[in-house]
């Protein structure tokens, strides 16, 4: 199976391509702030009890019974197919209110369905930040520790006072001031990781200090990563899946269920249903925004609803949501090829989205606010 790396929204990294790109986002973005139907107000969500998964038989909810309009349900699915997905999952209250499958899955030996793994792309980001904060709780380590504490010196090819100056925080932020636009941006070598800015001064979307993050929590605990993980957070949701390495990425393979069963996890602030899994503060603070040079980047999550946001590659700050028909409280891990996991609290919502690229736009973000268009003519 031969998998290209993957960055986020599908954005292509080679710096010959950038001034095109941008050019296309630019007239995109500007052109859904001006011109896109605002998020319908929808009301708070009652303090309604979550419901979890103990096994392989997840509890329904019907449409009918929220009094969600299921004709337009239909129009959605037809959007998502046209759009080459293969998964699509909502929860309301933890339990599922619209699943559907397309396609064959990844190796083309079958039909897509509920047992079918995809993967994640850097929607899995989310997991990492998540195991972050379950080593910090632990006492392993802090986010204000220098990334070298763990990594050793010279893990850059940076004078060492800047080494020094990146945190943990920093990989987590996005701000580890690290050159994103280099040949090879996802390569963790040193000579490929070079200085651009002060870290803590400049926001940039790379891929390899975040891949080093995997490094960092096995030195500090002195376990395997994919190990911890599969203790710390797998094991105590109930989700399958496996990471695999694919040239420079470390990418999370699983079914739609899992990825909602994640996404449950941070619905209810880190809690499985009595056990706390990851810290509640440390929920709240990986899914605020983290630095004001992005407003819309927590710790490795997006954030709707806030005032402007940075895309990868553009240095550019755009104002409004990124998700213009998203609930404003909405936080999203998302990946290459539109791999979605949507986190909605006001609604008790999880909305889970795997398949292959939607469209050529080179922000697949639009993707989602057209998904997120239609479910605002499904609910109440």
């Amino acid at each position: 199976m031969s998998i290209k790396p993957f960055e986020a929204f599908g954005i292509k990294r080679r710096t010959s391509i950038i001034d095109s790109v941008m050019k296309k986002m630019l007239f995109t973005v500007l052109t859904i702030s001006l011109f896109s139907c605002g998020k319908k107000d929808i009301p708070k969500s009652d303090q309604t009890e979550l419901y979890f998964p103990t096994s392989q038989n997840w509890e329904t909810i019907s449409p009918s019974s929220l009094k969600w309009d299921t004709q337009k349900i239909e129009e959605l699915y037809d959007v998502l197919e046209a759009g080459k997905s293969r998964a699509f999952l909502v929860l309301k209250d933890g339990k599922i209110v619209l699943e559907k499958y397309w396609g064959k899955d990844i190796l083309n030996f079958r039909d897509f369905d509920q047992d079918a793994q995809w993967y994640w792309a850097s929607a899995g980001k989310t997991l990492t930040a998540s195991l972050v904060g379950i080593a910090e709780q632990e006492g392993y380590l802090s986010q204000k520790d220098k990334t070298s504490q763990y990594l050793g010196i010279n893990w850059t090819s940076l004078p060492l006072e800047k080494e020094e100056k990146i945190t943990i925080g920093n990989q987590l932020t996005m701000t580890s001031g690290l050159d994103d636009l280099v040949p090879n941006s996802g390569s963790i070598a040193p000579q490929d990781l070079k200085y651009k800015a002060d870290a803590g001064t400049r926001w940039a979307y790379h891929n390899a200090p975040y891949t080093l993050l995997d490094q960092v929590v096995s030195k500090a605990t002195n376990t395997d990563f994919d190990i911890y993980f599969e203790n710390k957070i797998k094991s105590k949701t109930g989700m399958d899946g496996q990471w695999r390495w694919i040239n420079n990425d470390h990418v999370y393979f699983s079914t739609a269920r899992s990825m909602a069963r994640f996404g449950l996890l941070i619905l209810n602030k880190g809690q499985w249903e009595n056990e706390i899994v990851v810290n509640e503060s440390f929920i709240s603070e990986m899914t605020a925004s983290s630095q004001d040079l992005n407003q819309s980047y927590g710790y490795l999550w997006w954030l709707n609803g806030k005032p402007s946001y940075k895309l990868p590659t553009i240095q550019t700050n755009f104002n409004g949501s990124i998700i213009p028909n998203g609930p404003s409280d909405m936080v999203m891990g998302l990946g290459k090829n539109g791999q979605f996991i949507c986190v909605i609290p006001s609604q008790n919502i999880v909305l889970i989205r795997m398949g292959e690229d939607p469209d050529p736009s080179p922000v697949t973000t639009l993707f989602l606010d057209q998904i997120w268009k239609k479910m605002n003519e499904i609910t109440p």
